[in-house]
């Protein structure tokens, strides 16, 4: 019987002697809420698969705001990447939002498995791929939406977080004030 993670390689793609090799580097580790995978300040050392639970991935300034770059739910992939490629001090921090199961690959491992099985490598280049694409689409909606373009993009993009994420935080994450979020919804919901 396959397991949950190696079902979803499976589907996508990977062969069984390819989904055995990278199960079996994995590290399993479970975040209690508010827990830290690391902060700010340290260094991202692992690839990190999340089986389920909720992470975010932020950076808080001096004087105590947080910036949310991004939602991490089950079965997706995160990490900080300038940290993890260059090994040093990331300018971010990811912690889970409710109790988390994750799968972790030490960096040298995982540049391991990349080298030993392609499938891998294709994968790996494909979600990469797919996340400067989102990347560029979420820069462009917060240079250049309103308030209320942001969040009908996030309801769209995120329809299964909404009722999992703190008000605070999904504003955070649209870069707007928790009121003007609450004014946005209000009138969404008049308009209903």
């Amino acid at each position: 019987m396959l397991t949950e993670f190696e079902a979803y390689l499976q589907m996508h793609g990977l062969p069984g002697e390819a989904i055995h090799r990278i199960s079996g580097l994995a590290t399993r580790r479970t975040l209690r809420r508010n827990e830290f995978l690391f902060r700010t300040g340290e260094i991202c050392r692992h690839k990190v698969f999340v089986l389920k639970g909720l992470l975010r991935t932020y950076n808080t300034t001096p004087d105590g705001n947080e910036h949310i770059l991004q939602f991490s739910p089950e079965h997706s992939w995160t990490l900080d990447v300038e940290s993890y490629d260059r090994q040093v001090p990331s300018l971010a921090g990811i912690g889970a939002i409710e109790h988390s199961e994750l799968l972790l690959w030490h960096k040298p491992d995982f540049n391991t498995l990349l080298a030993e099985v392609p499938q891998l490598k294709i994968f790996a280049d494909q979600l990469i791929a797919r996340n400067v694409h989102q990347s560029r689409h979420r820069i462009l909606t917060a240079l250049s939406a309103t308030p209320e373009e942001k969040y009908e993009d996030f309801v769209r993009t995120f329809p299964g977080l909404l009722s999992r994420l703190p008000l605070r935080m999904i504003a955070s994450y649209l870069g707007i004030s928790l009121k003007t979020l609450n004014r946005v919804r209000h009138a969404q919901l008049q308009r209903s």
